[in-house]
C-alpha cells in the first residue's frame, strides 16, 4: 500500500512538472544552449549573478524535462538528430510561437477551411483560431482537436488513424485517405527542421507523408516555424519552402532562405515582439 501510495504521488508530480512553464532564468539558459550549443556552470553563474548550486539546479530540472543533457562542467542541447520529446517542445520559444501563431491566424479569413497538422506551434495557432466565425478544421492532431472542439464558430473534423501516445498525433493511411477527400483553403503546417537549401524537414516518416498530403490538398500553404528551426537537423523531407505560400516566423530568417523566399514568391512574415501569451485570445 505504501509502494501504491508513492507511486501515485511521484506520477503526480510528473503530470505538474509537464504543464509547469519554465521559470525565467531557465527560459533565458535554454536560449543561451540555443545559440551556443552548450553552457557552462560556471559562466552561467558569473552572467545571473548567482551561486553555482542554483546553476547546478537549474540545469538539472532543464535536463529533467529533456530540454537540455549534462556534461561535466555544464549542458548541451539534445542530438539534433533525435527529436525532443513533445512536452520539452512545448517549453522551446513559447512566447515566439504565440505570435507567430496570432499573425499566421489573421492570414486565415473568417468562412474558410483549413488543415492543421502536428505539432507546438499549430496547437498555437488552433488557440488563435479559436474566436474565427464559419470555419471547417480538419486535422490529425488530437490537441488542436482538444482546442477547437468548444468553438462555437468551428466545424471540426479529425482524421482517423493510430494515435501516437507521445504526443496526440493521427498517422497512418488512414489520416491520409481522410485528408485527400478535402480541398481546402487553408493548410498550416510545422517543420521540425529548415535547412539552408530551404528543403523543410521532419523526423517521423509517417507525420512526414500525411504533412505531404495536407500540402496537396490545399490552396494557400502558411509554414509556421520558429528560429529555433534554422539550427536543427531532421532525416526525412517534407518538401521545400517554394511549395508554401506563407512562411511566418519570429525572427529573419539566414539570407539563403530569404533569398529563397523572394525568388519562389514566399511571402516572409516575421512576427513583431509585442507581448502574445501562449494560448492567450487573440
Amino acid at each position: 500500500m505504501k509502494n501504491f501510495a508513492e507511486k501515485r504521488k511521484k506520477t503526480k508530480i510528473e503530470l505538474e512538472r509537464a504543464v509547469e512553464p519554465l521559470p525565467p532564468r531557465q527560459m533565458d539558459i535554454l536560449e543561451i544552449a540555443r545559440l551556443d550549443g552548450r553552457v557552462a556552470v560556471d559562466s552561467l553563474a558569473r552572467r545571473f549573478a548567482v551561486t553555482a548550486q542554483t546553476i547546478r539546479k537549474d540545469l538539472n530540472d532543464l535536463c529533467e524535462r529533456e530540454v537540455l543533457a549534462r556534461v561535466h562542467g555544464g549542458a548541451v542541447l539534445p542530438s539534433s538528430t533525435v527529436n525532443l520529446t513533445y512536452r520539452s517542445r512545448r517549453q522551446i520559444a513559447t512566447g515566439a510561437k504565440a505570435r507567430i501563431a496570432r499573425v499566421a491566424a489573421e492570414l486565415v479569413p473568417e468562412n474558410a477551411s483549413v488543415i492543421l497538422n502536428i505539432g507546438t506551434t499549430t496547437e498555437q495557432v488552433a488557440h488563435a483560431l479559436a474566436r474565427h466565425r464559419g470555419l471547417m478544421v480538419i486535422t490529425n492532431n488530437l490537441n488542436v482537436a482538444t482546442i477547437l472542439s468548444q468553438a462555437p464558430g468551428v466545424e471540426l473534423v479529425v482524421a482517423g488513424g493510430m494515435v501516437r501516445k507521445s504526443d496526440g498525433g493521427i498517422v497512418g493511411e488512414a489520416a491520409i485517405d481522410l485528408i485527400r477527400q478535402f480541398k481546402v483553403d487553408y493548410a498550416v503546417i510545422g517543420a521540425s527542421a529548415i535547412d539552408a537549401e530551404g528543403t523543410l524537414l521532419d523526423f517521423d516518416y509517417r507525420e512526414v507523408r500525411v504533412a505531404q498530403a495536407i500540402v496537396e490538398q490545399a490552396r494557400r500553404k502558411i509554414l509556421v516555424a520558429d528560429a529555433t528551426k534554422f539550427d536543427r537537423r531532421a532525416p526525412v523531407r517534407i518538401g521545400r519552402i517554394d511549395d508554401i505560400d506563407f512562411f511566418v516566423t519570429d525572427t529573419q530568417p539566414p539570407s539563403p532562405i530569404r533569398d529563397l523566399c523572394a525568388a519562389a514568391d514566399v511571402e516572409l512574415v516575421v512576427a513583431g515582439e509585442e507581448p502574445c501569451e501562449p494560448g492567450a485570445p487573440v
